[in-house]
């Protein structure tokens, strides 16, 4: 009698592709450069990020999400505010990125591309909402594993649905923590991921340009979205005149009906961004290995090439 063995269930690991190479970046202190001049820190870690990553879960599956805009039209349109501190100097779309970075940007890509690792973007949406769209399209079919160093993604957080963040900001790639609803609960005393966001959209967020409520940080918001259930439940209690709602709390949330209007259409990431229906499972062999060779030589990336490539049990082509 046969004995069928049981398959795990599949995985989904969803890079925040930016994310991790600032955070390589920055963090790798090696600036050595190529024959050509070019800087390779950041290249190098992101290599060396995904070899980790990938060792450590697993996945079936895996992409890395892409910013085809970092700064939406239809977010900059909602609040005109949003990341404007981020343009280069004179610019009216364009990131400020450090020009070591930039210049390793198509490599890093190519080389991805070149292992056969899916790199998808969306035109007019960032990596955020190529991120939530893939989480929506996969979460009930496979666990669902989100890389990035933004708490903006803890929104997407679902333990019935098997999606967690894999955060990297505290403890870096190798110790990235996993953060579920308990620790969204413990951290910040919501419960869901969709109420983290109600609640970032209370405090606001300066980093992204944000204003928020007025005198509301982390712990009010939290507590009032606690009480209300939700950003709605709380406009809805304000607009009725909830008695617990008084004094300058009432008046700062009803000064910033304007921006609450708008609020979720900056900070809640799209679940239905136009992407290309195609294979996302982790690769079996080079894509393209011609490519992949070309990069080593010109860049010197042999080390985490190879590591990469042992990580994902490939085989030189």
């Amino acid at each position: 009698m046969s004995v069928e063995t049981a398959q795990p269930r599949p995985h989904l690991l969803l890079l925040d592709t930016a994310s991790l190479y600032f955070r390589a970046f920055f963090g790798v202190k090696d600036l050595r450069e190529a024959p050509d001049g070019t800087p390779t820190n950041a290249t190098r870690g992101l290599l060396d990020m995904v070899a980790t990553l990938v060792t450590r879960f697993r996945p079936t599956h895996l992409v890395a999400c892409w910013d085809d805009d970092w700064r939406p039209e239809f977010r900059v349109r909602a609040i005109p505010t949003y990341k404007a501190h981020r343009l280069a100097d004179g610019a009216v779309d364009e990131e400020q990125v450090p020009d070591e970075l930039a210049a390793q940007v198509p490599v890093l890509r190519r080389a991805l591309e070149a292992f056969g690792i899916p790199v998808l973007g969306s035109p007019g949406y960032e990596a955020d909402d190529v991120i939530g769209t893939l989480t929506a399209r996969h979460k009930d079919r496979m666990a669902v594993s989100i890389v990035t160093g933004d708490r903006d993604l803890f929104q997407l957080v679902d333990d019935a649905a098997g999606v967690t963040v894999v955060y990297t900001a505290r403890a870096g790639v190798r110790d990235a923590e996993e953060i579920r609803e308990a620790d969204l609960q413990a951290r910040y005393g919501v419960a869901t991921g969709a109420q983290y966001a109600d609640m970032a959209m209370l405090r606001g967020d300066t980093s992204d340009g944000l204003p928020g409520v007025k005198g509301i940080g982390d712990k009010t918001a939290a507590q009032l979205i606690a009480t209300y259930g939700s950003l709605e439940g709380l406009r809805r209690a304000v607009a009725d005149g909830d008695p617990e709602l008084k004094g300058a709390r009432r008046a700062n949330l009803l000064a910033a009906s304007d921006y609450l209007d708008v609020a979720p259409l900056v900070v809640t990431v799209a679940p239905d961004a136009p992407l290309p229906d195609m294979p996302l499972t982790v690769p079996r062999e080079l894509a393209d290995p011609g490519t992949l060779q070309q990069l080593v030589e010109a860049y010197d990336l042999g080390s985490p090439v190879g590591r990469l490539m042992k990580a994902l049990d490939l085989r030189p082509g």
